[in-house]
């Protein structure tokens, strides 16, 4: 495995505050969250994909705002069936239970979720060019659907449940943040990412950041300023990369 599976800490952090701007709708029975740039523009788009605390979370939501301010069309399904999971849950939550289900939130039943979001962006919302970002659990999603003529270039914070043979198959630039502090991403894990990485014709980028912990660059303590840094400079690192790959 290129990350290893959830853990509790996938569910610790903090609410940050602002107030959404996007607006929810649905993707056939997919509950989703839509947010517009300034123009209006749906061209070039990124497809959003949650950590387990989903898209309802004030936290995503304002991050995919800011990706629209940017001027990107942001589209962020609920991959859990309105089954996530609440913020700071207590310490014995079972979350590989919840993973496994019953109803479970496997790929066997998120693939679809994803794939059903794709479509829609592609064929009916006049999206020209895909970029797709991945928190925690969502970059399992973004790795796998890095695909020629699906997602046109990823960007991921923490990983959590990769296989090595999911980052092998890619076919389209990847960016990854990753914290110093990760029992999910450790070490070891990031450097099995740059060894598949290296040895394959994507282009690509490890950043790695002090001083936080798995889970930064969506539910930091901004009141502790190397967070507050860490989690700014994450997401710029993710528009710089669209910025190259999806608008140029």
């Amino acid at each position: 495995m290129a990350s290893n599976a959830p853990a509790q800490c996938c569910t610790i952090g903090v609410k940050h505050e602002g107030e959404a701007q996007g607006e929810l709708k649905t993707i056939g029975n997919v509950s989703t969250y839509f947010s517009y740039p300034k123009d209006k523009s749906t061209a070039n788009a990124i497809l959003l994909l949650t950590d387990v605390i989903g898209h309802k979370f004030i936290n995503a939501q304002l991050i995919a705002d800011q990706f629209a301010a940017n001027g990107y069309f942001v589209v962020m399904p609920d991959l859990f069936e309105g089954d996530p999971i609440p913020l700071n849950r207590p310490e014995g939550f079972d979350i590989m239970k919840w993973m496994q289900g019953p109803p479970g939130h496997m790929k066997e039943r998120v693939d679809p979720i994803v794939e059903a979001a794709i479509k829609e962006m592609r064929k009916n919302l006049g999206v020209k060019k895909l970029g797709a970002v991945g928190y925690c659990f969502g970059a399992k999603y973004v790795v796998r659907f890095l695909k020629n003529g699906v997602i046109d270039a990823g960007y991921v914070a923490h990983p959590s449940f990769v296989d090595a043979d999911e980052l092998r198959a890619i076919q389209g630039p990847l960016s990854i943040s990753a914290a110093e502090t990760d029992q999910i991403f450790p070490a070891p894990k990031r450097r099995e990412t740059e060894d598949i990485l290296k040895e394959m014709s994507v282009p690509y980028q490890v950043n790695l950041f002090s001083d936080v912990e798995h889970g930064f660059a969506v539910r930091a303590d901004l009141s502790k300023p190397p967070a507050k840094w860490a989690k700014e400079q994450a997401f710029y690192q993710a528009v710089q990369w669209f910025d190259q790959h999806i608008k140029a």
